[in-house]
């Protein structure tokens, strides 16, 4: 749990950064800057869950690929379904993490797919609702008048969820119990 706690702290600053970034710069909404802004959002949550596993550089190699491919998504996706197309984005990218975690940077056993489909899942709908619920923090759009400490907040609202799901210690139960997981 303090992992997961200590991952959404981190990357909401990270994302509370890249909102003062695009605030800041006057950037407006293009492909490159969103690529550039996916790409270096994941590289910080694969190096932080890489880090976990004293592979830090995988991860964060892997997290700029898992950024780069979402953002592109979104650019390829957007003018055919809008910008709620962001929405589903977000909650894949929880698979894709899932995967990553589970598969890439384990150093003991890695998870079965059934157990990254499970943990992707949860991830993806915790994290789903809490980007849903703090989704309005860009609005009305008067980035001289954001709060950043709501920014950061809501942030961590939006990833803890995700990170809980995907960071929870594996319970193994013995097949000879009443339980099965």
């Amino acid at each position: 749990m303090r992992n997961a706690a200590i991952g959404a702290i981190l990357i909401a600053l990270a994302s509370t950064f890249g909102d003062f970034v695009w605030a800041g710069l006057g950037l407006r909404h293009r492909a490159v800057f969103g690529l550039s802004h996916g790409a270096l959002l994941f590289l910080c949550i694969g190096a932080y869950v890489g880090s976990l596993e004293r592979r830090a550089a995988k991860g964060a190699l892997a997290g700029a690929l898992i950024g780069f491919v979402a953002a592109g998504s979104f650019y390829v996706l957007a003018p055919v379904a809008g910008y709620s197309v962001m929405f589903f984005v977000w909650a894949f990218i929880w698979l894709a993490l899932a995967a990553l975690i589970g598969r890439v940077l384990r150093t003991t056993t890695p998870w079965s797919w059934r157990e990254i489909l499970t943990r992707g899942t949860l991830a993806m709908v915790g994290s789903g609702l809490g980007f849903y619920l703090i989704s309005g923090i860009w609005r009305p759009f008067n980035p001289q008048g954001w709060d950043y400490a709501v920014h950061f907040l809501s942030w961590t609202v939006a990833y803890l969820p995700g990170f809980l799901a995907l960071l929870a210690p594996t319970v193994r139960l013995k097949r000879d119990t009443p339980f099965h997981v």
